[in-house]
Formats: C-alpha cells, structure tokens, sequence
C-alpha cells in the first residue's frame, strides 16, 4: 500500500495526472465545440454540399458487399458511427472519442521512438481533424482508416516489446498483423508499413527488418487484394488513403483533403525526422570524443539561456502551464482562423428548411445572408410564415433568389425540390430527386421525398420501394412504416389532407424551369387552381424583382381569391411606384391605400428628390437606414443586390 502511494506521489505520477487532466480538458472542449458550434447534424444533412457521405442499411445484402473487399470492414463500421452524426451528442461523442483515440495512438508511437517529451504533438491532429468539421466536410472513413492503422503499430510494438518470443518471430507478427490489417482497413495498411520500416531501421537499426516492411506494402496489397480479392491494381493500393480516385474524383470531396494529407503524413515525418537528428547527434558525439579539444568556457548568457531551460524542464507545473496555454493558443487559433460564418450559415439555413423549421430559417439568415441559395430558401421560409408580401425586402434581393434561376444554379437540385413540391410541380420535383439519387445514392432525405412524390402523384407502386428501402434506415424506418402502414388501408392515400392539397396543385404537364418560361408555368399553376396561393405571392414577387410592374398591376384583381384583410405592404408600395411613374388611377377594388405606406412613400420621395435631389450614391446611406425594407428602396437601387439586414 506504501509502495503505491509512493509510485503516485513520484514526480512521474505527477507528469501523467498532469497530462491526463490536460488530456481531459482539451477533449471536453473539443467535445462541446462539436456539439454546440459545429453541430454534426448539419453535416448529416450535407445540404446538397456533401456527396461522400455514407448510406447504411440494416440487413445481411448490405453488410455483405462489405466484407467482400478490402477494407470492407473499415467502411461498414464507419458508416454505421457516421449514422451517429443525425443525433447531434452522439456524433459529436463519436467524432471526439476518434480524436482522443488517434491521440493515444501517437502519444504511443512517440514514447516508444523514445521521445516523451514530444508527446505534445499527438493534439496537433484532433486539432487538424477539428479544422475539417468547421470546414464542414465529410472525412470520417478516411481517418478510421488512419486510426485502424495507428491502432495496429501501438499492438505491433506492444508486442514485441512485452514478449521476448514474439520479438524473435517478429517479422510473423508483422506479417500477420499486416494481412488481417490490409483487410479490415486496405490502402491504409501502407501507413503501418511505414511506421514499421521507420522504427525498425532508425531506432532498432534492423535494416533488413526495414527493407521487409517496404517490400510488405508492396506485396500484401497486390497478393490479397488483386489476386484473391479481385479488386483492382489502383483500389488495392489507394482505397481508403486520401489520395484515392474516389475522393479525388469529384470536386465536393476534395474539399480541405490537403488537412488530410497532412493527417496521415505528420507522424511518419515527425518519425523520420527525428530519427535523423538522433543519427546526426550520435555522430557529432563521437567526433567531440574522439577530437578531445578542450572545452571553450560558456559565456554568462549561454549560462542564463541554459538555466532558464534547465528551469522549465525540471518543473513541472511551469511546463505544464506553458505547453498548455500554447496548445489552448493553437487550437483557438485553428478554429478561428478555419471558421466560415457563410459555409456554417449556409448548411443551418438549409437544414432548417428541409426540416420546415421556418422561423429558424430566418433566423439563421440573419447572420449572414448575401447568398443566392440562402436567400432562396429564406423567401421559401417567409412564404410559409404569411410574411413574404410584408418582410421581402429586409433581406438582400435579386431577381435570380426566386427561383434560384441564377448562371451556376443550373444543378443545385438539392436546393430547389422541396420548392417545387410546395408550389405544385412536382414532375420538376421528381426530376431532381432523381438527378440527386445519382449523385448522393439511397441517402435518406431523398428517398423520403421520392417515396412522397410518387404518392402525390398516385404511383403507389414506386412509392412503396423507396419506402422499402427506407426501412431500412436506422432513423427513418418508423416514418416508412407508417406510409406503408396508411397505403394498406388506403391505397390511393385519399384521406390524407396534405396529399389532398398537393394533388390539387399539382401540374400534370411537365416543364423545364428557366427565366424565359418562369412565368407561363406560374399562370398555369394558377389556371390549375386559383387558389394557389404560393404561385400567386411568388408571380407577384417576380413582377416586383423584375420591375414589371404593368403586369403586376394586371394580376391585383386575383387578391380577391385570397383571404387578405388588406393589401399587402409591399403590394402598396410597387402601387404607389406604379402610379407615380405612369400618372395611371388604379382600381382598388373598395381598398384603401394604409395612411402609414402613403406617409412613408411620401417622406421616401421627399428626401429622395429633394434633399439629394435624385443623386443616388449620396441618398442610399439615409434612405437605407429608414426604407431598406421596402419596395421603394429596392426600385431605385434595382440592380444586383439591394435592401437592408437587420
């Protein structure tokens, strides 16, 4: 009992605890910064930006194209964990215990190339790893590879440093782990051969133990890969690493893969590196011993430098205060420097859109919203909360945010189908989905909108094997379930009131949807059924953007298929603009003009064309502090975007 109290109070225990509490620390940041910053659902959802992510489903016929393979293993656990991110504590919890594994992993590895006190680096990969999560990118397979692989040189040298036997059989051990390596986790096996070949020849000094280890890479892979497995020459070797054609392929998954590279190739140059120097200073050795010059006295301030060194290496609180307020430096420093407020931003207004979390949406915007697909869903979002006709002008508008119309929105299908199954044209809805199966696979936000397409449009039968599929999900099965629960019991779904008022919406002729033809579909959506309301605000809406104000004006006798109490804000505004401008009486229909938007016009006009006498460089300071949010605003600062963020 003695003896162990003693073991803990010695100036190594101290260290440790040291190291662990700091350990502790930084991984319950780590943790919470995931959790309520990043927020791993966003990268679940992907929002249309992640196209790497993985599908996992339950059953037999989807775990066996997995262990098929090499490297099948790896992938099926780390698809299954990614899961996790749709519950944002788990995934954070997932992603953090990978960081802290990959921590130990080189901790490990440093102590056992006999340099301790390095053991400060292992942090700089979860702090890398930590840049690629605020980045909003997708790499988790990737580094589960890395991590297998780390995992497997801690047991090698474990090993054959615990058991005189297994040392003297050490190339079985090596060849063993290696094969059941390559395996579970393929071309990641490469970064355990070389970890091998880099302590066997610059801290064993067994070349010949090296030289195995390289021609290990080089062999194994093409043994158990190419000629058993039957994958190809190029899968075998690069399958899992960062520089598969997998990754390198499509533009979306090379984002921040330059973080990744530097993952996987820090602690193998770190090893050479000081596996050099240890040479290098045993040669400098030998040549001071064999010269016996006689030694220059050190002068007064080499004697001070070496006290001050001689001070933070003997005490311990004082270098475990300065590493760790250097390492808190680093990681603040990478996280701010890494983080993207319009990226973060982006991902959350889509996440609550496709959630239909419309005052979330707004909310979100507010922080950064001079984005075409951002300000898209946001006028999606203040449709379905009765506030496009009121509050369309506070945010940012261009005439291309409507329909997200834009040059280079041609394929953000992602973005737009959820409008179209909103507004009633749901084969243009269809088409996208599809066009984002391709691209995403069975992911299971598009297999939901799928399967409710088809029942919108009574294809019951297309309906039920995406909704097949979907059960088998681990998070959307209960929704599956209980559609294909409700067809049982009514097969044309003619009960169900959303689908009611979708069918009703609904166009059965197909369209493309480009500018020339924007507005044609929106008549015909309104011939369909007048009643169509979101059709009706977002024709309005695209008359106003475009300064179309005529046919505006021609469109205001179908207010009275709605239940409006009064004429819209806005509405009243590209009136009185119309009427100013062509000296033109409206009919009105028994409405009145608010006496507060024939005020605010007034005032708007007054200092517009009196006080700046039209000059619109010198007015928009003032009239954007008082009339941002207005139509009036928009109309003279028409081009690109305009209006006010509040």
């Amino acid at each position: 009992m003695l003896s162990s109290f003693r073991k803990l109070s010695s100036p190594h225990s101290s260290q440790y605890m040291g190291g662990l509490f700091r350990s502790l620390i930084f991984f319950i940041g780590f943790y919470l910064y995931l959790l309520l910053d990043v927020d791993l659902r966003l990268i679940y959802h992907g929002a249309g930006e992640i196209i790497n992510f993985p599908v996992f489903l339950r059953g037999w016929d989807f775990f066996r194209e997995f262990i098929s393979r090499p490297g099948g293993m790896v992938e099926y656990i780390a698809a299954f964990l990614s899961q996790l991110f749709y519950i944002g504590w788990a995934g954070a919890l997932v992603a953090t215990l990978q960081a802290w594994l990959i921590c130990i992993c080189v901790g490990y590895f440093l102590k056992a190339i006999n340099y301790p006190r390095l053991c400060w680096l292992r942090y700089i990969l979860p702090i890398l790893l930590l840049i690629t999560y605020t980045q909003y990118t997708y790499h988790f397979i990737t580094v589960m590879a890395l991590l297998v692989a780390l995992l497997f040189i801690c047991l090698y040298l474990e090993m054959i440093k615990k058991s005189p036997k297994l040392d003297r059989f050490r190339i079985v051990v090596f060849l063993v782990l290696s094969v059941i390596l390559y395996y579970i986790a393929a071309g990641a096996y490469l970064l355990f051969a070389l970890l091998c070949a880099i302590y066997e020849l610059l801290v064993r000094g067994r070349w010949k133990m090296s030289l195995l280890c390289l021609l290990s890479a080089a062999v194994i892979p093409y043994v158990v890969g190419v000629m058993i497995c039957g994958v190809s020459i190029v899968d075998a070797f690069t399958d899992l690493l960062p520089f598969s054609w997998k990754i390198l392929y499509y533009q979306a998954n090379r984002k921040m893969i330059n973080i990744v590279y530097l993952i996987y190739l820090l602690l193998p140059l770190t090893a050479i590196i000081l596996g050099l120097w240890r040479i290098f200073l045993k040669i400098i050795s030998k040549r001071k011993s064999g010269r016996m010059a006689k030694a220059k006295p050190r002068r007064k301030s080499s004697k001070k430098l070496t006290g001050i060194f001689s001070t933070y290496f003997r005490n311990n609180k004082l270098k475990w205060i300065i590493e760790s307020l250097a390492l808190l430096g680093i990681a603040v420093g990478a996280v701010f420097l890494s983080y993207d407020i319009e990226k973060k931003t982006l991902f959350l207004v889509d996440y609550y859109a496709y959630n239909r979390k419309w005052p979330q949406v707004l909310g979100a915007a507010r922080r950064y919203s001079d984005n075409f697909s951002i300000i898209h869903a946001v006028n999606r979002a203040l449709y379905h909360t009765h506030k496009l006709t009121l509050e369309m002008f506070s945010y940012p508008q261009h005439s291309g945010t409507l329909f997200l119309n834009v040059k280079g929105s041609e394929f953000a299908y992602w973005k737009k189908f959820d409008f179209y199954i909103d507004i009633g044209l749901m084969n243009i809805a269809q088409n996208d989905l599809t066009e984002c199966f391709e691209v995403f696979g069975t992911r299971p936000m598009i297999l939901k909108r799928l399967a409710y397409v088809n029942m919108v449009k009574g294809d019951i039968e297309s309906a039920r094997i995406y909704l097949g599929v979907l059960g088998k999900t681990l998070f959307d099965a209960d929704w599956a379930d209980k559609y294909l629960k409700r067809l049982q019991d009514d097969p044309n779904l003619t009960t169900d009131d959303e689908i009611r008022h979708l069918r009703s919406l609904m166009l059965e002729k197909d369209y493309g949807f480009s500018a020339l033809d924007i507005e044609e579909i929106l008549s015909q959506l309104l011939e369909e059924n007048r009643q169509n309301r979101m059709a009706f605000e977002y024709m309005m809406a695209w008359y106003m953007l475009r300064g179309q104000l005529d046919k505006f004006v021609q469109n205001l006798e179908r207010l009275d298929d709605f239940d409006y109490t009064r004429i819209p804000r806005i509405y009243e505004e590209a009136m009185l603009v119309y009427v100013n401008r062509t000296r033109k009486a409206l009919d009105l229909r028994g409405r009145q003009f608010s006496r507060e938007t024939k005020d605010r016009f007034r005032d708007f006009s007054q200092t517009y064309e009196k006080e700046y006498r039209r000059n619109k460089q010198a007015a928009i300071k003032e009239l954007a502090k008082d009339y941002g949010d207005s139509y009036l605003f928009y109309y003279v600062y028409v081009y690109g975007f305009s209006g006010m963020k509040k």
